[in-house]
């Protein structure tokens, strides 16, 4: 389904996968026999109409369904990425990595039990734990404008692209990897109003008061003031026309 020469950029950078070429190749040369004979038992179990192996051939080949399966374990990559990757269907990426991924773990290759974090009070305890720093952002994504008539329809306009877009917020650790994501909201909604609203600003500790009763790192901005130049007519005084 995807040419030989996307088939070895993917098999030779090892960032992609995490595996050399030789591993790569020794695992279709293992777990390869394990999958086709996985899938004539699985078409044997049936009954069928068809003799196994009469209708469409596979367009996924097996080293694509393997790399497809790596690529996702060790990136986590969502099965619609990979089906735009590989030239497919989800639902085709879906049945792949579920074919696949059982036969590598009765090899070995598995994923280490992690920490799964489903809400910001978990996300929050779980950076205050282990003493790590987070990184929270407001990000913009651009939609289409609301069908007319629809009464939250400006809602959607962003105050800050003037365009129509919902506003999530991302929380990274300091590696930059992603950890929480909240709920989409209207573009017009300011991100300390969206920090507001997730529970952000009320489950994060208040910092310490400083002796003028403003912690370090929060003083107040004053308005910067645009200094005025000799093109600007109210530099030149009074007795312009």
């Amino acid at each position: 389904m995807v040419g030989i020469a996307f088939r070895e950029v993917i098999v030779s950078d090892r960032r992609i996968t995490g595996l050399s070429a030789d591993v790569i190749a020794e695992l279709v040369a293992e777990v390869g026999p394990l999958w086709r004979d996985w899938h004539r038992d699985k078409l044997a179990a049936r009954p069928r109409k068809r003799a196994v192996g009469a209708g469409a051939k596979h367009r996924l080949v097996f080293v694509d369904r393997l790399l497809a399966t790596l690529v996702h374990l060790r990136h986590a990559v969502a099965h619609d990425v990979l089906a735009c990757w590989f030239g497919g269907d989800r639902s085709t990426i879906t049945r792949a990595i579920g074919g696949v991924r059982p036969l590598l773990a009765e090899r070995g290759c598995t994923i280490s039990p992690g920490v799964r974090l489903r809400t910001l009070a978990e996300v929050v305890d779980h950076l205050g734990a282990g003493g790590k720093t987070g990184v929270i952002d407001g990000t913009e994504i651009r939609v289409r404008r609301p069908a007319a008539g629809r009464k939250d329809r400006d809602k959607f306009i962003s105050g800050k692209s003037k365009q129509n877009a919902v506003k999530t917020m991302v929380v990274t650790d300091g590696d930059g990897r992603v950890i929480f994501c909240s709920p989409a909201q209207h573009g017009s909604c300011a991100d300390i109003t969206h920090a507001r609203q997730s529970g952000l600003v009320r489950q994060t500790p208040a910092p310490r008061r400083g002796p003028a009763g403003v912690g370090p790192g929060l003083r107040p901005r004053r308005p910067r003031r645009r200094p005025l130049g000799p093109a600007d007519p109210r530099a030149d005084g009074p007795g312009l026309q």
